[in-house]
C-alpha cells in the first residue's frame, strides 16, 4: 500500500474517536507509568506554560498540573476530548491538529506527548510545530514504543497472532512515525531544529491478569494493534489466548503476569536564537 498521509490522518482520527470510551481503563493504565520520566525530560516545574501535544483524555497535562504549572492539551479526537474534559475540567482543551497546531511563537515553556508522535501522520512537521511554539530555551519530550523484539507484550500478541491467529487482511495505511529505534527518534529531533536532543529507554512491567486481558487492552485501547485483533474470527481469539498464556509462563508473577515494556523517551531543547524550520 503506497503512502497517503490523507488517509492515515483520517484512519488515526476515526480510531482514536472509537478508543476513546475504553482508553481510560484499558491502555491507558499502561502509558500512565511513564507519564513522571516524561514531564521530568521536559522539565516542567511550577509555573511553567506547558503543552500537552496529541492529549487524549488529558492524563500528562494533568499531570503536569499537579506539578504546578500552567498546562493546555490538543488533540485532533473530538471523543478524546469529550473525556479529558469529564476527567479534568479545570483543563484547557483544545481540538486541533499537532501539525498545524493554533499557537503563538514562542507561547510555552514546554511541549510534550506520551505516546503521541508516532501516530502523526507528519512527525517531522508535527516537532517543528512544536519547535515554533516553543520559547528560546524551551524542551520537548515525547515517548514512543521501542521494537517488539524488545517489547516482550509487543512480542507476545504478534507471536501468538502468527501461530493461532488467521492472516486477515487489516486496512490501515502504513504508519507514518517508524520511531521504534534510538536512531529513527534523535534523527527526527535534530531534523526539526533541536538541540541537546537525548533519547533512552525507559523500561516497567506491564501486570495483567489473563491472557484475555491483555488481548482487550490492545483491542481497546490503540488503533492500528486494535483494528489486526478485531479483525480475527471470533473462533480463533482461544487459541490466541492460550498461545499467550503459553508463550507468557515464565512471566507469571502469582496469579497474574508481569511483562516488561520498553518505551523511548526523546527530549531536546529549542536553541536560544533559531530560525523556526519550515514544513
Amino acid at each position: 500500500m503506497s503512502f497517503d498521509r490523507t488517509h492515515l490522518r483520517a484512519f488515526e482520527q476515526e480510531g482514536w474517536e472509537r478508543a476513546a470510551a475504553g482508553y481510560g481503563t484499558s491502555f491507558g493504565r499502561v502509558t500512565a507509568g511513564f507519564l513522571e520520566a516524561l514531564l521530568d525530560a521536559a522539565g516542567v516545574d511550577a509555573g511553567d506554560r506547558v503543552l500537552d501535544l496529541a492529549c487524549g483524555p488529558g492524563l500528562a497535562g494533568a499531570s503536569a498540573a499537579l506539578r504546578g504549572a500552567l498546562a493546555v492539551g490538543v488533540d485532533f479526537a473530538a471523543a478524546m476530548l469529550r473525556a479529558a474534559r469529564a476527567s479534568h475540567p479545570e483543563l484547557p482543551l483544545l481540538a486541533g491538529d499537532a501539525e498545524t497546531l493554533p499557537f503563538a511563537v514562542g507561547a510555552f515553556d514546554a511541549v510534550f506527548a506520551n505516546f503521541g508522535v508516532h501516530h502523526v501522520a507528519d512527525p517531522l512537521r508535527a516537532l517543528k510545530e512544536g519547535l515554533r511554539v516553543l520559547r528560546p530555551l524551551g524542551r520537548i519530550a515525547f515517548t514512543s514504543w521501542a521494537e517488539p523484539q524488545e517489547n516482550i507484550a509487543w512480542k507476545l500478541l504478534f507471536d501468538a497472532l502468527e501461530a493461532a491467529g488467521e492472516k486477515v487482511a487489516v486496512k490501515a495505511p502504513p504508519s507514518g512515525g517508524g520511531l521504534k529505534t534510538p536512531g529513527d527518534v534523535l534523527s527526527l529531533l535534530e531534523a526539526a531544529g533541536f538541540e541537546k536532543a537525548l533519547v533512552r529507554r525507559e523500561r516497567r512491567l506491564w501486570v495483567f491478569a489473563s491472557p484475555g486481558e491483555l488481548l482487550a487492552t490492545f483491542r481497546q485501547g490503540t488503533v492500528r494493534t486494535g483494528a489486526l485483533i478485531a479483525a480475527q474470527p471470533g473462533r480463533a481469539l482461544p487459541a490466541i489466548e492460550r498461545e499467550i498464556a503459553r508463550l507468557a509462563h515464565s512471566y507469571r508473577d502469582g496469579g497474574s503476569f508481569a511483562v516488561p515494556i520498553v518505551a523511548l523517551l526523546a527530549s531536546g531543547r529549542k536553541p536560544c536564537a533559531t530560525s523556526t524550520p519550515t514544513s
